[in-house]
C-alpha cells in the first residue's frame, strides 16, 4: 500500500486566529481511541466549506466541538478571536453560531409562523422589529403561503426552509449544516443548494458535513478533508478531486466533477 502524504499543519492551519470560526489544534480520545489529531480548521464569513472524509476519519466529532456537543480533550474553538472551547451551545448561538442537524428540528406541534415567532421572541424584544423580521423571513424564504401550516404537514423542502428560516431568525454569523442532502428527493436539493447560496450571499459563513460528495463539492468555495484524523487535505473543489491522496482514500481513481 502506498503511504498516505500528510500536508504539514502550515498547509492548512487558519491563517488568522481572530477572524471567523476557527478550531485550532483540537485532539480528542475515546478512552483508548485516538479521534482527532490536531485538526486545525477556519471558516470566515461569507464562504461556504465543506468538511468531508470517509467514515470513521473523525469529521463528524470535529463537527461537533464546533456545534459544542463534543468537548475537546486540548485545543482551542474560537469565534472571532475568542475562546468558546468550553461554551455551551446555547452560549454559542447567542455569539452568532447557528446548527442546523440532520434530523428534524422543526417544533411539530407549531404552525411555520410559530416556530419562527419562538426564536424572534427571544432574540428581539422591540414589538415592532419583531414582527418585520417575521414577515422578512417568510418573504425572504418564500414561505408566506404556509406560514399557518402545521410543521407535521410540510414537505422536505419546505421543512428545510423553515428550519433555516428559524435558525436566522436569532442573527448568526455562521451556520453549521449537518447532512443537508441527506434523504430529501431531487427538487429539494436543488432548494438545499439556492438557501446555501442564499446564506453565502447574506456574508454568513457555512460549514456543511454531508455523505453526498458531488452535491457538496458543486456548492462549496473549499473543503478541508479529514482522514485517521486529521486533516488530510484542504482546498477547492477541483485542488481536492485532483489529489491523488483523497482519490486513494476517499473517492476512488474515477471520481469527476
Amino acid at each position: 500500500m502506498e503511504k498516505i502524504i500528510q500536508l504539514s499543519p502550515a498547509d492548512h492551519h487558519p491563517t488568522s486566529l481572530d477572524e471567523g470560526l476557527v478550531v485550532d489544534a483540537v485532539e480528542k480520545k475515546y478512552r483508548k481511541k485516538t479521534v482527532l489529531r490536531g485538526i486545525s480548521m477556519q471558516i470566515k464569513k461569507g464562504e461556504v466549506i465543506g468538511l468531508l472524509g470517509p467514515n470513521g476519519a473523525g469529521k463528524t466529532t470535529s463537527f461537533y466541538t464546533m456545534v459544542g456537543l463534543v468537548k475537546p480533550d486540548s485545543g482551542r474553538i474560537l469565534l472571532d478571536g475568542h475562546d468558546i472551547t468550553h461554551m455551551p451551545m446555547y452560549r454559542r448561538a447567542r455569539l452568532g453560531i447557528g446548527y442546523l442537524p440532520q434530523e428534524s428540528s422543526i417544533f411539530r406541534g407549531m404552525t411555520v409562523e410559530e416556530n419562527i415567532w419562538s426564536v424572534l421572541e427571544i432574540c428581539e424584544h422591540n414589538p415592532t422589529k419583531r414582527a418585520e423580521a417575521l414577515e422578512n423571513l417568510l418573504d425572504e424564504f418564500a414561505i408566506q403561503h404556509i406560514r399557518q401550516s402545521p410543521a407535521l404537514s410540510l414537505s422536505g423542502g419546505e421543512r428545510r426552509r423553515a428550519e433555516i428560516a428559524r435558525a436566522l431568525a436569532s442573527g448568526p454569523s455562521y451556520m453549521l449544516l449537518d447532512e443537508p442532502f441527506a434523504g430529501i428527493d431531487p427538487i429539494a436539493i436543488a432548494d438545499i443548494r439556492n438557501l446555501v447560496s442564499h446564506l453565502k450571499d447574506r456574508d454568513i459563513g457555512v460549514l456543511i458535513t454531508d455523505h453526498n460528495v458531488r452535491e457538496t463539492l458543486d456548492i462549496i468555495d473549499r473543503a478541508y478533508i479529514i482522514h485517521d484524523g486529521q486533516v488530510l487535505m484542504s482546498g477547492s473543489p477541483k485542488e481536492i478531486v485532483e489529489n491523488e491522496d483523497v482519490k486513494r482514500v476517499y473517492l476512488g481513481e474515477n471520481f469527476s466533477l
